[in-house]
């Protein structure tokens, strides 16, 4: 019986046994239900809900305990004419009959609940057993929340490719077997034209220390070094994916890929600290949604001389307001990465020009990198300003063949590279597709103290342009399979310097496009299978000729596991 029904009947019991009523003492309950009885058979129905009183409101200060009485214990009765008629004076008698019917009740579904216990009493017993040991359990995780956690993540990605090239123009490139008067695509497809099946595999450790800071190792292995779309000697350096990046010689070597340490500082400011660490890695937001991690040039967001992938000796602070979720946010980060900040040795030989066997922090030849990203992310679109200062023998990642050998001079030159992204995507999927685009323009000073007082002869890179634009589809014909295609420009030359030759072109005829479209299939949660094409319509750029063509296309399937 509940607290608030006892007290509701403690004073008709009270008065029941008061001094005043010491003439109703002698009657027992028996007599009691005989009085009672008769005037309740003649006048009163029984009711099983307070709305069956037509007199009974809400606003009725005894509305909540008559309607306990009624609905729970069934011991209330009204008159045959639906009323309950709750101001009309009750009798002493009257009084004890109620107490006495609602008592029985109570003994009633007492007896019952008993019945249900003992019947159930070894369940019971069972249930206790395993609440008092998940409680012991909770309270070992409480103690040890924030004790050291290190969780694993692993991705394995099987490539299956081929490269072929066309085009009129004949002649040898860099990286291809010599051949005068043989046909430029015949070389390249004889020392690049296989079909390979190769491997990545990256083990990702992710420790944590307070439960908010993040430990993150990285083990990584491959077999790419003479692979499809990442041949050493591979004078195109377009046709590189994304995977086939691995410092450890691409053949089976297993090592460190990754390690870093990131910490908060309130509640809007984390920071990165780390050896071998990569800037693009560490910015406040990612300016593009188009993930399709196929070609690299696309994974560096139509902007290579800024997402330049820089990975060595780094240290980088992220900013992001505080604001309330589905509202629009700035965030800031900045970074820089010593790409040999591992190496002692300030000069090697020379004082005033770098061999690329030196290194350190913050020296003349750490091929330094310092990169600053500042975002404006709301809901569905982002806006991205960017910018990277390269050091001396830093590059732009991906370019066409002419800017990358005329870029030699960065092993001693600098550069101010400037990148614009954004992006827009819709709030479901379906038949609308997501759209990223990025620009970026690098500037270029090959006349740094470093190069001893020497002089260009040919005509150098000054300035160099990219961009991209993809777009990418979700739940495609299924929940979970995505499709894309993107468009862009490698990284190609639009200003030239004369040097010492008054006669040189300093007009440039650098252009190309690089295409690519996919299809990824989600197997399952864990497993996606992804066939691909791409297209570079000319990858040599201003090597290629003025009348010439060459050009690639490449095929593959990509096999990703996630575990």
């Amino acid at each position: 019986m509940k607290p608030f029904q006892q007290l509701l009947l403690a004073p008709v019991a009270l008065g029941m046994f008061s001094p005043l009523a010491a003439s109703a003492a002698d009657l027992n309950l028996d007599g009691i239900n005989k009085y009672a009885r008769p005037a309740s058979a003649k006048s009163q129905n029984q009711v099983t809900s307070i709305s069956q009183f037509s007199d009974v409101q809400p606003t009725e200060w005894a509305y909540q305990a008559l309607s306990n009485l009624v609905e729970q214990y069934g011991c209330v009765a009204g008159y045959p004419d639906g009323t309950f008629r709750g101001k009309q004076p009750l009798s002493r008698w009257e009084a004890a009959a109620l107490l006495n019917a609602c008592l029985d009740r109570i003994t009633e579904v007492t007896d019952e609940l008993r019945r249900l216990m003992k019947e159930f009493e070894a369940e019971l017993a069972v249930l206790k057993g395993r609440v008092d040991g998940l409680e012991a359990k909770v309270g070992e995780l409480e103690a040890s929340q924030f004790s050291t956690t290190t969780k694993l993540q692993g991705e394995a990605n099987f490539v299956l490719g081929a490269l072929s090239a066309g085009g009129d123009r004949n002649g040898p490139i860099a990286g291809v077997p010599t051949g005068l008067g043989r046909n430029t695509s015949d070389l390249y497809n004889q020392a690049n034209g296989a079909t390979t099946f190769s491997y990545d595999v990256r083990l990702n450790l992710l420790t944590s220390f307070t439960g908010k800071d993040l430990l993150y190792t990285r083990l990584r292995s491959g077999n790419f070094a003479n692979a499809f779309g990442a041949g050493s000697g591979d004078p195109v350096n377009l046709t590189n994916l994304d995977k086939s990046s691995n410092g450890f010689g691409g053949s089976d070597g297993v090592g460190i890929d990754r390690l870093y340490y990131r910490f908060p500082v309130g509640k809007e400011f984390s920071f990165i600290v780390g050896p071998k660490a990569r800037n693009t890695e560490s910015l406040a937001v990612n300016p593009s949604v188009y993930n399709a991690n196929i070609l690299d040039y696309f994974s560096v967001h139509g902007a290579p001389g800024v997402y330049n992938k820089a990975t060595g000796s780094l240290l980088a602070g992220i900013w992001k307001q505080n604001v309330k979720k589905g509202q629009g946010a700035f965030s800031f980060g900045a970074s820089y990465v010593a790409q040999t900040g591992n190496v002692g040795t300030v000069y090697e030989g020379n004082p005033f020009a770098c061999s690329g066997g030196e290194g350190g922090i913050g020296a003349d030849c750490s091929r330094g990198n310092f990169l600053a990203q500042l975002n404006y992310t709301a809901p569905q679109w982002n806006i991205s300003l960017a910018y990277r200062y390269g050091q001396a023998a830093t590059n732009f990642r991906r370019s066409t063949g002419f800017a990358a050998s005329n870029s030699s001079f960065l092993a001693n030159g600098d550069s101010n590279n400037f990148a614009v992204n954004a992006y827009w995507q819709p709030k479901k999927p379906g038949f609308v597709p997501s759209l990223s685009v990025g620009w970026g323009i690098n500037t270029l000073s090959g006349n740094d103290t470093r190069t001893t007082g020497a002089e260009f002869v040919q005509p150098y890179v000054t300035q160099s342009q990219s961009w991209f634009a993809g777009l990418q589809w979700s739940d495609v014909f299924a929940k979970g399979n995505a499709a894309g295609m993107a468009v862009g420009q490698g990284t190609f030359a639009t200003q030239l310097s004369r040097g010492t030759n008054d006669n040189a072109n300093t007009t440039p005829d650098d252009g190309n496009y690089v295409w690519e479209w996919w299809y990824r299939f989600r197997v399952s949660d864990n497993i996606s299978v992804t066939p691909a094409i791409f297209y570079l319509s000319r990858p040599l750029g201003q090597n290629t000729g003025s009348d010439d063509t060459f050009n690639v296309f490449g095929g593959l399937v990509q096999t990703t596991f996630r575990f």
